[in-house]
């Protein structure tokens, strides 16, 4: 199994190796262009992270003129990065080279419910099971990242308040993986997660709002082509609250939130009402899919709630797309009522240009925004 160990880079060699691991540089002469310094120092400390183990010159890159450039990788040795997307039923699970590219990606069945301490735990043994079954030989695992479905204090790595965890509330989720593993830890709301890497799939659309239709709904939020956390509850749209014929109460003690109505448990809550069982949000899409009426009116008016409410943002934030992804996302009748709401509403400034989608970066994008920001926790 692979060991664990820190990376140690000092000054602007994190600052290089990142612009590598990321795709911005491939080229000592690039390196010197994209982030300012003189190519002799680039030189140098790209020759001291060759020294490391960190990169590998090979091969030709892309020639400007002139003679063919040697390129820089990530050396595959450099480091693992283990990281997960817990949600509330299952857990997508990966490993990760520097580079961010998956090594290997399990979803495996697991119920937060049981609280804190027994998920992480397990969370842990499943990436001992991954290390030991997929870890190359000597490469040591830098760093981990978890992905909560709630809202997450960005500073100390604590969920705070959250729908539908118990024993979860102010509970140091990052402080406790820190202890168990002693490397960077990574712990973020799942929606930024999928926000981060669904932005991969967008090149040139630097403002999103990435939607998460699944148990609960979460958005995260891209500006200018970084994540925007604000305090830590930027993008929460699930405590919204929403004009409707009725008046349920949410989770959080309020009444009428739009998870109480559009969120995946809460459909299967009123599928259940009508007699109708499901066990998972996916089993909603697949009755939408087999034409049964009442999940098709449920979901549809799921879309309109949801649409209500990011009219609100789209007319204040301007995005230039909306990504759906999330277990609910399939569904077509969601999607149609989101833009049908979304372009009834809004100014014709705002939706000018609006793509309105759902995720092109499919069912890694979360594991592979983890990635991302997890390696900026390791390089600093």
């Amino acid at each position: 199994m692979s060991g664990k160990e820190r990376l140690l880079v000092r000054g602007a060699q994190g600052d290089l190796l990142r612009l590598v691991a990321t795709g911005h540089a491939e080229s000592r002469a690039q390196l010197a262009r994209v982030s300012g310094l003189a190519a002799s120092s680039v030189s140098l400390r790209v020759e001291e992270l060759i020294d490391t183990g960190l990169l590998v010159e090979e091969g030709s890159g892309t020639s400007s003129g002139g003679r063919r450039p040697r390129k820089l990788r990530v050396s595959p040795t450099a480091g693992l990065l283990a990281v997960a997307d817990l949600g509330a039923h299952h857990a997508r699970l990966g490993l990760l080279d520097l580079s961010g590219v998956p090594l290997v990606v399990e979803e495996r069945a697991c119920d937060i419910a049981l609280g804190p301490e027994a998920t992480l735990d397990w969370m842990a043994s499943a990436f001992d099971d991954l290390l030991l079954a997929h870890g190359p030989a000597g490469v040591p695992l830098r760093g981990v990242g978890t992905g909560i479905p709630g809202p997450v204090d960005p500073g100390s790595g604590r969920v705070v308040s959250p729908s539908r965890m118990p024993g979860w509330n102010n509970f140091p989720v990052a402080e406790y993986l820190g202890a168990h593993y002693d490397l960077p830890v990574l712990v973020e709301n799942d929606a930024n997660l999928l926000a981060v890497g669904e932005a991969r799939s967008w090149p040139g659309f630097g403002n999103l709002m990435v939607l998460k239709a699944g148990s609960g709904i979460g958005c995260g939020v891209i500006v200018d082509g970084r994540l925007h956390r604000g305090r830590g509850a930027a993008g929460d749209i699930s405590h919204v609250r929403v004009r409707t014929d009725s008046s349920t109460m949410c989770s959080c003690g309020h009444p009428d939130c739009l998870e109480a109505y559009a969120s995946g448990a809460a459909l299967m809550d009123a599928l259940s009402g009508l007699g109708i069982a499901t066990r998972r949000p996916s089993d909603v899409v697949a009755l939408v899919e087999n034409g049964v009426p009442e999940a098709t009116a449920l979901v549809r008016n799921a879309g309109r709630l949801i649409g209500e409410v990011l009219t609100v943002l789209v007319n204040f934030l301007n995005p230039d797309a909306i990504v759906v992804g999330g277990s609910l996302s399939t569904a077509e009748p969601l999607i149609s009522a989101i833009r049908a709401a979304v372009y009834e509403r809004c100014l014709p400034l705002a939706t000018r240009d609006l793509e309105i989608a759902v995720t092109r970066g499919g069912p890694d994008a979360a594991l592979l925004g983890a990635g991302s920001l997890l390696l900026d926790a390791v390089l600093s």
